[in-house]
């Protein structure tokens, strides 16, 4: 029974990382519900796993505080938009350390390329203000293959 709830969520977690980034890149907007619902997503695919209060559920919270504070940093320096530094946070809750360091070094590389396409079609545009990077699109990307590579296969933290 689990198995199939866990799909469920995971499915529902993926519907939401898709509006995630669809909606960054048409907006630069990440709304607010919406990495609230994610976040408060995480729960039901800890139980849905089986994950134990202590030290699984713990660790994941220490995760996702750590997570925020690092990326709060960015957005203090202006490297990051508020709603990036949200999903991020709140992606970090469904994932363990190992797949949540590789969904970090994928989101820098996809970062990176959508980056260079942003500032490409900017310079194209010739517009003279600074771009704004949809980096949800980055996040929610490197989310969706973690998820579908790594935490599909395997139960539990």
């Amino acid at each position: 029974m689990h198995g199939v709830i866990s799909y469920i969520i995971a499915a529902l977690l993926a519907i939401a990382l898709v509006h995630a980034a669809w909606g960054d890149l048409r907006t630069r907007i990440i709304p607010n519900w919406l990495n609230l619902a994610i976040a408060l997503g995480a729960p039901l695919w800890w139980w849905s796993n089986g994950w134990s209060i202590w030290p699984d559920v713990v660790l994941q919270l220490a995760i996702g505080f750590v997570i925020f504070m690092i990326f709060a940093g960015c957005f203090a320096i202006r490297a990051m938009g508020g709603g990036d530094v949200k999903l991020i946070t709140a992606l970090s809750l469904w994932l363990p350390l190992v797949p949540l360091v590789r969904m970090l070094f994928a989101m820098a590389i996809i970062g990176g390329l959508v980056t260079l396409a942003t500032l490409a079609i900017h310079r194209l545009m010739k517009r003279p203000d600074n771009p704004e990077i949809p980096y949800g699109v980055a996040i929610s990307l490197a989310g969706l293959w973690v998820f579908a590579n790594e935490l599909l296969t395997i139960s539990g933290p």
